[in-house]
């Protein structure tokens, strides 16, 4: 039976694959993949710290650069300074000339340069000339001699005529130098016509033309700026002297004697106050015009419309109070009745009662 069996049951051979497990081909591939990966982002990691510490380097080399040459230029402006207080106007220019070219921008250099082209140009231990007659100059090398004579004579309308003179007949003879004597004669004859003649427009004209060669100084730009607001309250005068007044307040305590031929600043501020005050007292704002009149007060007296607008504003801006007394027994007195209010007037003045 058995024989019959396993010769009617045909049997499969074997095959080697089915008694196989399958093997994990595809985990081998992602683990070298994850490895790559890593060792990639190490690398980009490692790059990435190096470029950053390069590029600090190199701001940290650029900020030591710019400090050590701030520090330079700072040294050799000093060192200008002093040259020109010892009459080393070369030496200082040269100094000077070393710091624009690095830094244009420089705070001073450029106005000290103008101050040493100008030293430079004028010639010392000179006698001032008696410039009682005008000799006869020709050509450009005279023109500029007698701009020197001019400038350290003070005479600066007809130094800047020499001056032009110069430009005319040869435009390029000294540029620098012929530049720095027309900024030095520009600013202070602007300056004077301010200060000195109370022309100030014309004043106002010369220190912008100054402007063009060079900046200004302190006490030229304030002039300019004090004329300009002078001649803006001006304009308000006997119009508007609410306007008048807040102008000439500024400019009375900044250029006092600023004056414009007619009225100095601090002048004008006080008659502007008084002015002023009369037009608020009109208008019954007598706190306003107290205010006014006080600040009058202060520069000077009032004149008689003034005084007495002032007498009546200071009672309606501070009327009187009333004041009552206390009686004996420390209670305040009672309006009387209509009994008690006499009919007759006395003769004479009521005796004291004694006291009991």
């Amino acid at each position: 039976m058995s024989e019959q069996f396993e010769t009617t049951q045909p049997q499969k051979p074997v095959e080697p694959d089915d008694t196989q497990p399958i093997k994990p081909i595809k985990k081998k591939s992602t683990r070298w993949r994850t490895i790559l990966t890593g060792a990639l982002g190490l690398i980009l990691l490692v790059g990435l710290g190096g470029f950053g510490g390069y590029s600090r380097g190199i701001g940290d080399r650029k900020e030591a650069e710019v400090s050590i040459t701030s520090k330079q230029l700072t040294e050799q402006f000093t060192l200008a300074l002093v040259d020109i207080e010892s009459g080393r106007y070369a030496t200082a220019k040269e100094r000077l000339e070393w710091i624009i070219q690095r830094d244009p921008g420089f705070p001073g250099a450029q106005e000290r340069l103008t101050q040493v082209l100008v030293l430079s140009s004028i010639p010392t231990n000179t006698p001032v000339p008696t410039l009682t007659s005008t000799p006869d100059f020709s050509g450009a090398e005279s023109a500029y001699q007698r701009a020197q004579q001019l400038i350290q004579a003070k005479d600066w309308p007809n130094a800047l005529g020499a001056l032009d003179t110069i430009r005319k007949l040869d435009p390029t003879y000294k540029i620098a130098q012929v530049d720095g004597m027309y900024y030095f004669s520009l600013r202070n004859h602007g300056a004077d016509l301010i200060a000195k003649e109370g022309n100030l427009e014309g004043g106002i004209y010369y220190l912008a033309l100054a402007e063009r060669f060079g900046p200004l100084d302190n006490t030229a730009l304030g002039l300019k700026q004090g004329a300009q607001a002078y001649i803006t309250g001006a304009s308000f005068w006997e119009l508007d002297w609410k306007q008048a007044v807040e102008i000439f307040a500024q400019v009375g305590v900044g250029w006092p004697s600023l004056w414009d031929g007619t009225m100095t600043a601090s002048q004008r501020y006080y008659q502007a106050s008084m002015r002023y005050g009369d037009e608020l007292f009109l208008r019954d704002d007598f706190c306003g015009a107290y205010k006014q009149y006080t600040n009058a007060m202060a520069m000077g007296g009032l004149d008689a419309t003034s005084q007495k607008n002032y007498n009546e504003a200071l009672t309606g801006c501070y009327p009187a109070t009333a004041t009552f007394e206390a009686t004996a027994t420390g209670a305040l007195p009672t309006e009387p009745s209509v009994t008690e209010v006499p009919t007759e007037v006395p003769t004479e003045a009521p005796t004291a009662s004694p006291t009991p």
